[in-house]
């Protein structure tokens, strides 16, 4: 059994262009598919937040037409519900990236509000690159990865191929024209290797021990990615 860490959006919204504070958070299958997934392989899953908040759960994620009918939806509104460590994270800023085997980040827009400027986030995911350890991202999780260019130095994750929410997924969700910056523009300019695969299907890009998926559908081969890699 190996430990791994679920770093977690401790943001509630999301603020627009306009100023706008949208409802947001973490999106619920990217957390419950890598979390069934890790548990059901004997894995522990701890989860923490930017100052160890409770995270929210973005309501959208839990539409009925985004998770199969509302049969579905329920089921993974009970399951994340019934997840103690959600309900208990650890402060992001007092991991100890040696007491876990891997780290995975899920998505929804909640870390471009807060991981994508968040200090103790970067340097965590630029010491899991250099460690070795399995490092999964799903998403909007790679907003995260804006975190890692510190103190006018490149990104350690330039030149990598990642993946995350693309614009087209961005602009037929109807985010793209009222939000502050697209991600994938963003990561562009932060000099990874983007990979777009077709919207909305899932699509996983390896490059050493990063591991990245484009979307929410990507969240469980990813999560399978990672239990692969761990062996």
């Amino acid at each position: 059994m190996a430990k791994i860490l679920l770093v977690v959006t401790g943001s509630a919204v999301w603020t627009l262009a306009d100023g706008t504070a949208h409802p947001s958070g973490y999106w619920a299958e990217e957390v419950a598919a890598p979390y069934e997934a890790f548990t059901a392989a004997g894995h522990d899953v701890v989860v923490a937040t930017p100052g160890g908040v409770v995270p929210t759960m973005d309501p959208a994620s839990l539409a009925p037409e985004l998770n199969g009918g509302q049969e579905n939806a329920d089921a993974i509104a009970a399951a994340l519900d019934g997840v103690t460590a959600l309900k208990h994270p650890l402060a992001l800023e007092d991991v100890r990236l040696d007491d876990y085997a891997a780290v995975f980040y899920p998505g929804g827009h909640g870390p471009m509000e807060d991981l994508a400027v968040n200090a103790a986030s970067g340097d965590l995911l630029n010491a899991a690159l250099a460690s070795g350890r399995p490092l999964g991202i799903v998403c909007h999780g790679p907003a995260a990865l804006l975190a890692t260019a510190r103190d006018g130095a490149d990104s350690p994750f330039a030149g990598r191929r990642v993946t995350a929410f693309t614009n087209v997924e961005e602009t037929q969700s109807g985010f793209a024209d009222r939000a502050p910056w697209l991600l994938q523009d963003r990561l562009v300019a932060l000099g990874v290797d983007f990979q777009e695969g077709e919207a909305w299907a899932p699509y996983v890009v390896t490059d050493g021990n990063l591991h990245t998926g484009q979307n929410p559908a990507s969240a469980a081969p990813l999560a399978a990615e990672i239990v692969k890699a761990l062996g």
